[in-house]
């Protein structure tokens, strides 16, 4: 043994390109056995949970102040009209700061920001709970908006270094469903809480539920690399502007506002978006993302979000008023009637999202937007006597074919994007639903006014065209060029100057 241990150390030096480490046959066999018995490393369900668990709120923070609005008016002593910017604070400061926190987050790494916006978040929840005018209360809005904004514009980002890439798919089809879940139960879990106290505790149950997320999410959650550009505050301020001012002009077209002030503010936004954009020509990592948008996959995703949100804003917004002024079902039917679409929503969300981890998410959401313009064709052309049944089979036709859309698009937007850019990417979903949802309410509105008492009918051809368009745009994917993912991302170079 000795003697062939000695030829084959002598026989090493002959091949210079091969390591001596290589030659030993006991480490060929370790490495052999290691390989072959490694595994994929596992999901951290702790930190997925603490992801989710945020989103949740955030979520179901929208869909609460929705319904207790006129029980925090009343105790007040607010007017309707004035009560309203209970909601609109808490969206403009979320729509306003998405892509700044994305921006963020792709600098100084996601987790900070998801923290630190859940520490915000937390905090104003007490400040609303503890309000006691209607000036407190929009503030403390305010600064929950930007807590929820932090939250939002990384939790897709912080799912996509949770799963290795095969499986993106089904951590964002939970994602999906959580979202679905918490704004189908919004209402009843406002209702429950306004039936036993009184309506600050609506933001006061938020504190330990967001302590606790912040105790599983800082030991558990991984840093992400940080970015090497740096963080552009006039470029921040520029986007603040921009954002605010095209979901003020979508506000005061939804309430039939002076026509001077609608174009004004569309003026605004559409300087400032230009201004925004020269700002950060040749920027690496653009805070709006227009580079990323040189890739069709990417796109068409965001085409696609844009405009099946609008048909979910049109039917979520116009269906109650439906059925309670046209079919006179009561508040609490009219929220059973409501319920089987975002139960759906949360059984597909999953499947699909396993689904698209095999299947084109093209296809995928194609399928589904096809399905869901069909519901709400179906919806639309209601008997005029329908009972409950020719309800729930349209709603449950519009959940199921939504539900098939979200999880394979959110994995379509995610991946088309580089690793370093999931940030933008990640703004760029939830950006894309807001105003999506902003568009469908201001939609509304319009039809109301032109159709009158038919106005939700319109509303609902309205919102089936959106949903066909979104599955065209789907279904083009099919035929896009896709980008390696981690491949860069074109840059133009900046002039200079």
């Amino acid at each position: 043994m000795n003697r062939f241990h000695r030829m084959a150390c002598a026989a090493a030096p002959l091949n210079s390109a091969t390591p001596r480490v290589a030659r030993q046959p006991s480490l060929i066999l370790s490495e052999f056995a290691s390989s072959a018995g490694a595994r994929e490393p596992a999901v951290n369900w702790r930190a997925m949970s603490a992801v989710l668990l945020a989103v949740a709120l955030a979520t179901l923070d929208t869909a609460i102040a929705n319904t207790a609005l006129p029980a925090i008016a009343a105790d007040l002593h607010a007017s309707p009209a004035a009560s309203v910017w209970i909601i609109n604070a808490y969206q403009l400061a979320m729509v306003a700061t998405l892509l700044p926190f994305a921006s963020l987050g792709d600098i100084v790494g996601h987790k900070r920001v998801y923290v630190a916006g859940l520490a915000v978040f937390t905090l104003a929840s007490l400040g609303c709970s503890l309000a006691s005018t209607l000036p407190q209360l929009t503030a403390a809005r305010i600064v929950q908006g930007f807590g929820a904004s932090a939250i939002m514009s990384v939790n897709v980002a912080l799912i996509r270094n949770l799963f290795p890439a095969h499986r993106l798919g089904r951590g964002v089809g939970f994602n999906a469903l959580v979202v679905g879940v918490s704004f189908a139960v919004g209402p009843t879990i406002a209702s429950l809480i306004l039936s036993v106290a009184a309506w600050p505790w609506l933001f006061a149950v938020n504190v330990p539920l967001g302590v606790l997320a912040l105790a599983v999410a800082i030991p558990s959650l991984p840093q992400s690399a940080r970015g090497k550009h740096v963080f552009d505050p006039l470029a921040a301020l520029f986007n603040v502007i921009t954002f605010a001012s095209l979901i003020f002009a979508l506000g005061e077209f939804a309430q039939r506002g002076p026509l001077s002030v609608v174009l004004a503010a569309a003026a605004v936004a559409l300087t400032f978006g230009w201004l925004l954009i020269r700002r950060q020509a040749g920027h690496p990592a653009p805070m709006l993302p227009v580079d990323l948008f040189r890739r069709p996959v990417f796109t068409l995703s965001a085409l696609t979000a844009v405009c099946a949100f609008a048909a979910q804003g049109l039917a979520f917004v116009s269906l109650p008023f439906y059925f309670e002024t046209v079919l006179h079902r009561s508040a609490v039917e009219t929220g059973f009637l409501m319920t089987p679409w975002s139960a759906v929503v949360a059984l597909a969300a999953p499947i699909a999202g396993r689904l698209s981890d095999r299947y084109p998410p093209g296809l995928l959401g194609a399928i589904g937007l096809a399905l869901l313009s069909a519901g709400m064709v179906a919806l639309a052309a209601l008997p005029a006597a329908p009972n409950v049944f020719d309800i729930g089979w349209r709603m449950m036709l519009c959940g199921a074919g939504f539900g098939f859309f979200q999880s394979p698009n959110l994995k379509a937007l995610m991946s088309s994007a580089p690793p370093e850019r999931s940030g933008g990417a990640s703004g760029i979903i939830a950006t894309a639903r807001l105003i999506g949802q902003a568009t469908g309410a201001a939609l509304v509105a319009l039809s109301f006014g032109v159709a009158g008492r038919h106005g939700p009918t319109l509303a609902l051809m309205l919102g089936a065209g959106f949903a066909g368009a979104a599955s065209v745009a789907s279904g083009l994917r099919l035929f896009a060029p896709s980008h390696r993912v981690g491949a860069p991302v074109p840059v133009k170079e900046r002039a200079t100057e």
